[in-house]
């Protein structure tokens, strides 16, 4: 720096010099003049050169900082490719990591399938074992009988009967209802001597028919005759209700002594015998009864002695009797009975 100030004021002397020609102390103050001239020129000189050092140091500092960015940026560039990559081969195992979830959701579903299907085919066996079982159980404890006997013959006959001679009745046919009537009393006798009689012919249905084909036959001549004013409407209420509650027991005991599984084919299949019915003697009384109050009223209308006092007084014997027959049935213990299969 010294040089070049130097070498600024040796140029700067012949120029001074040839400008301006002074005396000897003009000379001087001239010659001081521009020396401080000079001064202030190199330090300011000085100054610019501070600055542009400064400058230069700056610019060095900001290259610095300029590179530190670039290797920071570099570093950062290579540190996001490594976390990229690290992210696919994360997101190359989540979707190793899902199909194989896939393959053992699938795998687990036959599996599982699999076992529902011998599950279910072990629960069908079962059943069927069961089924069986309680079938053998039933056979064990219920007694198979032959329906088809001639007694029981005898009574559908007579059921199926009822409906016509009502008919008659309605008709006043009344010699025609008195003749069906005397032989269904025929078959109802007939059916009970074969039965004790013959080999095989007694059946535990035969106890439920009987009764029945009576009731039925007894309530079909009770109503007509009621309905052509030859029988007292009350004593018909009260015999037609007595002989439906004793219906509807019969449908109960039988419900009742029917071992389980009780299903309608079970219930009614008239092979399985499960319960017997035996008659009070009371009822047989008025069943014989009831049986002479409708012959006598039919045969009123053939013979003249509609509205006989004897007619009324036997009125008035069934309708006792029948009262009395239906507290027998509730009183007595032995009017049916559960049955088992014979060892």
């Amino acid at each position: 720096m010294r040089f070049l100030a130097r070498c600024s004021f040796l140029k700067q002397i012949p120029t001074f010099y040839c400008g301006r020609v002074t005396s000897g102390n003009d000379q001087n103050a001239t010659i001081r003049q521009y020396m401080t001239l000079l001064a202030r020129k190199q330090q300011v000189f000085r100054r610019r050169v501070h600055l542009t050092s400064l400058s230069c140091v700056h610019l060095s500092d900001e290259k610095k900082n300029l590179i530190q960015y670039q290797k920071k940026s570099e570093a950062l560039k290579d540190v996001f490719e490594h976390k990229k990559e690290q992210l696919k081969d994360t997101e190359h195992r989540i979707r190793q990591r899902g199909e194989e979830i896939v393959r053992d959701i699938k795998h687990q579903k036959e599996i599982t399938g699999q076992r529902l299907r011998e599950k279910k085919e072990h629960i069908i066996k079962d059943i069927l074992e069961t089924k069986a079982k309680v079938k053998e159980r039933f056979d064990e404890v219920v007694e198979k009988e032959n329906p088809f006997t001639v007694p029981n013959l005898l009574c559908v006959m007579r059921i199926a009967m009822s409906p016509y001679i009502g008919y008659t009745i309605l008709q006043d046919n009344y010699n025609l209802a008195f003749g069906l009537l005397v032989f269904a009393g025929f078959t109802d006798l007939l059916d009970g001597w074969i039965a004790r009689k013959w080999k095989g012919q007694s059946s535990v249905m035969g106890s439920f028919l009987d009764p029945m084909a009576d009731k039925v036959l007894i309530a079909t001549l009770f109503v007509t005759l009621t309905c052509q004013n030859l029988i007292p409407l009350e004593l018909t209420l009260l015999i037609v209700g007595r002989d439906i509650l004793l219906v509807v027991a019969a449908f109960v005991i039988r419900y009742i002594s029917l071992p389980p599984p009780k299903t309608l084919s079970r219930y009614f299949d008239v092979t399985y015998a499960t319960a017997q019915l035996a008659p009070t003697f009371i009822s047989k009384v008025n069943t014989t009864i009831q049986l002479v109050l409708v012959g006598t009223t039919l045969a009123s209308p053939v013979f003249g002695f509609v509205d006989h006092p004897a007619m009324h007084a036997l009125c008035g014997v069934t309708a006792a009797s029948t009262i009395v027959s239906a507290i027998s049935y509730v009183v007595s213990k032995d009017t049916y009975k559960f049955l088992k299969k014979k060892s």
